[in-house]
């Protein structure tokens, strides 16, 4: 089962990769949004199947996307 979680978060993280590359002006929310899933379902992964460099990556990989998430939400309420 954690295999698939895993596969999950790595389809989440590929396909956010994939809108961001395929549109012209994407949401930031589905953007980050899409990544913290991925990187949420790949952490629960690594806590069965652990392997440190990929966890320190994922780690990183959510602070971004946290990032990312409060940064959009600050502008959208400048701009209301």
């Amino acid at each position: 089962m954690a295999n698939v979680i895993g596969f999950c978060g790595t389809a989440c993280i590929v396909l956010a990769y994939g809108y961001v590359t395929k549109v012209a002006q994407p949401n930031p929310f589905v953007q980050h949004g899409v990544n913290l899933l991925g990187a949420a379902l790949l952490t629960i992964s690594l806590l069965v199947n652990m392997n440190p460099a990929s966890f320190v990556l994922e780690f990183f990989w959510a602070a971004i996307a946290i990032w990312g998430l409060v940064k959009a939400f600050r502008s959208r309420r400048l701009h209301k």
